[in-house]
């Protein structure tokens, strides 16, 4: 017999001495494969649905260990296979834009998905929140693979995870490599979907809002807005506000945009954080909101709903944009390399109040 590690035994120890005597002795395997009749193996390949198992037996087990209240060691599994049967859901976009004063929002009704799909799969969910310091928190965290949503060009997150060799999925196009699976968000599809209404509304002056970040969102609002501008012959007209600024980057970019652009009747806000700015800052110049200028956002989330009139969004159908991504992530995990990329129910416009009068 091989001596135990340094330091084994005296854990063990310690841990006997601080146990309660009155606490209850944790059924084990063996105590499931005396009372079931038959061997640790099969128990084990029957709670965990591998190899043959008579179904009977496999049935016959299952209700054995239900009566017995057998629970897996799930730390002793993660020995034996090595896995941590862990993923994280991370997001580099600050809580201005991911969440909000509320902290609700994008991120969170993407994770609320996530972690239930995850967990049928036998998998837990870690969310890594948005932190503004330079360290990044997944070097703590013992996982087997990563959701990342909508990262930059240069996202720290993603480089780490990929550094440590671990499968990523991302929602939302990687910009600039074209090798990490994704979920896509139709961020062009979406946008054009925006701004065909404000031209159907009778809109002729639409200035377009994004973010400086380099996210695949933006770069594709971006392309497809000059591209409709192209066809109808409307002035391009942008203006670019940091993430970490929130509402408040909404609101000055879209005071300078009506400064400068006294004629504009529309404005394409992809961020619902800076539609939000962009409400206040029309109201401060005493225009109405659809009658004077209308104003469309992306991200049918609850800024959309509960902001002063509501705005007219997009529902992105994120329940299956969340599912897809653990899907995605789960075949990776599992060392299969197809398919690479999911493409989620198309986008629905939800028509407000911000861009046509009496609607609800």
């Amino acid at each position: 017999m091989r001596d135990a590690p340094t330091g084994f035994i005296e854990r063990l120890w310690d841990f006997a001495i601080d146990t309660p005597p009155s606490l209850p002795r944790r059924p084990t395997i063996a105590d499931v494969a005396r009372e079931a009749g038959v061997s640790r193996t099969t128990v084990s390949h029957a709670l965990n649905d591998k190899g043959y198992v008579d179904p009977h037996t496999r049935e016959r087990v299952k209700q054995v260990a239900r009566q017995l209240g057998y629970r897996p060691n799930v730390r002793a599994q993660r020995l034996r296979t090595g896995e941590a049967r862990t993923i994280a859901l991370v997001s580099s976009m600050p809580f201005e834009i991911a969440g909000g004063a509320s902290r609700l929002g994008f991120l969170m009704e993407v994770a609320a998905v996530a972690a239930a799909a995850a967990l049928t799969r036998g998998l837990a969910l870690v969310l890594v929140p948005p932190l503004t310091t330079g360290r990044l928190p997944l070097e703590q965290l013992d996982i087997d693979g990563a959701i990342v949503i909508e990262p930059t060009r240069d996202d720290p997150n993603l480089a780490h995870l990929q550094s440590r060799g671990l499968p990523v999925v991302c929602v939302g196009r990687f910009p600039g490599d074209d090798t990490v699976p994704y979920v896509d968000l139709h961020s062009e599809t979406t946008t054009t979907l925006l701004l065909n209404h404000l031209r159907d509304e009778g809109a002729e002056h639409i200035a377009l809002v994004v973010g400086v970040q380099q996210r695949n969102s933006y770069l594709d609002a971006l392309g497809s807005y000059r591209a409709f501008c192209a066809r109808h012959g409307i002035e391009p007209i942008v203006a670019q506000a940091d993430e970490a600024g929130g509402e408040d980057a909404g609101h000055d970019a879209c005071a300078r945009l009506l400064q400068q652009h006294p004629r504009l009747d529309a404005l394409c806000v992809p961020v619902d954080a800076f539609a939000v700015g962009a409400v206040r800052a029309v109201g401060e110049r005493g225009l109405r909101i659809p009658d004077d200028i209308k104003i469309v956002t992306r991200y049918d989330g609850v800024r959309a709903r509960s902001c002063k009139p509501p705005l007219t969004a997009v529902d992105l159908h994120l329940d299956d944009i969340s599912s897809l991504a653990v899907d995605l992530l789960f075949s990776h995990l599992g060392g299969k390399l197809e398919p690479f990329a999911h493409e989620p129910p198309a986008p629905r416009l939800v028509i407000r109040e911000s861009s046509v009068k009496g609607a609800s």
